[in-house]
């Protein structure tokens, strides 16, 4: 929707919750956002709209860097050449750029975006089920974490959207 013709068309980034610590205890849980057990979701916003467009998890925050989740789905989704807006923890993928890269308007349009998905993550945590340690079965927590997306993204497409951004134009290299 609203494509520019630009390979970054969407900004990715990782986040975490608190849950019970699981038993049998297991590292693999361990995240280290907040020191405790977690689980980790991936959520893709489009730089041009501000909408949620996909989310990936949960998963085990210890297990699961921001840069696996991504290889194991978001990646093989990209069209040839396409890339996206990601932070330093998916540094070394040739299909993510980085704010730190490019001139500086470019810089200035990825940190802008980049922004923006952080103030969409703050909306979701705004959220008690999502900001408090969640109480139930981890199956659940899905369920109550795809409300939350469902429900913050009807309201940024009905009057409360997250703020705009210019198109990110892609700098010439990406990580090696």
């Amino acid at each position: 929707m609203g494509d520019t013709g630009q390979t970054c068309l969407t900004t990715v980034d990782g986040v975490d919750f608190q849950i019970p610590e699981p038993k049998p205890f297991s590292k693999g849980w361990y995240s280290h956002k907040f020191k405790g057990p977690g689980l980790r979701y991936e959520i893709v916003i489009c730089i041009t709209t501000g909408w949620i467009v996909a989310f990936n998890g949960p998963f085990k925050a210890g297990n699961w860097p921001d840069k696996r989740i991504f290889k194991s789905l978001l990646k093989t989704k990209l069209e040839p050449g396409e890339k996206v807006v990601a932070d330093r923890g998916y540094k070394g993928d040739s299909s993510c750029v980085n704010p730190d890269m490019g001139t500086n308007e470019q810089k200035a349009a990825m940190n802008a975006a980049r922004a923006r998905h952080e103030t969409v993550n703050g909306r979701i945590k705004n959220w008690g089920s999502m900001k408090q340690v969640f109480r139930h079965h981890c199956d659940k927590h899905q369920l109550a974490f795809r409300s939350v997306l469902n429900i913050e993204q009807i309201k940024m497409m009905n009057g409360k959207p997250a703020f705009q951004v210019e198109p990110v134009i892609e700098p010439q290299y990406a990580w090696e």
